[in-house]
């Protein structure tokens, strides 16, 4: 229950190696090192419900620990995976459905901060949000 609430995006540490190494193009990470992503989270028992509000889009995304479903990057990449909790840690594990490359996130709180952490083909990127 600790990531219920809304957060908004304070900082990101090397999102733009990142994104360039997930493929999106140039124009589209300058784009989205400013999106003002805000995330709206709620957990009820196992099933979690993700708000997001950013720039360039607003969708909510439910899903249940453990089952597996799609979702789509705002670039347009498709991802299949799941989510499970680990303590106090949220654990994405994401295969790219275009070339099957996983993509791996990582959501917790840390103080008065969610942050959360991507991995992919060896670049790593950090999110990290504040309470609204």
């Amino acid at each position: 229950m600790a990531f219920n609430g809304t957060w908004k995006v304070d900082r990101s540490e090397n999102y733009d190696k990142f994104m360039e190494k997930m493929g999106v193009n140039l124009v589209k990470r300058k784009l989205a090192a400013h999106d003002n992503l805000k995330l709206t989270i709620t957990q009820e028992g196992n099933k979690f419900t993700v708000k997001e509000s950013s720039t360039f889009r607003n969708i909510e995304v439910v899903f249940e620990l453990g089952v597996t479903f799609n979702y789509n990057l705002a670039d347009g990449t498709e991802l299949s995976g799941t989510w499970s909790l680990e303590g106090n840690k949220l654990i994405g594990k994401f295969k790219r459905t275009d070339n099957g490359n996983e993509l791996n996130t990582v959501r917790e709180i840390i103080g008065d901060e969610l942050v959360q952490t991507y991995v992919y083909e060896g670049a790593e990127a950090k999110r990290i949000f504040k309470k609204d």
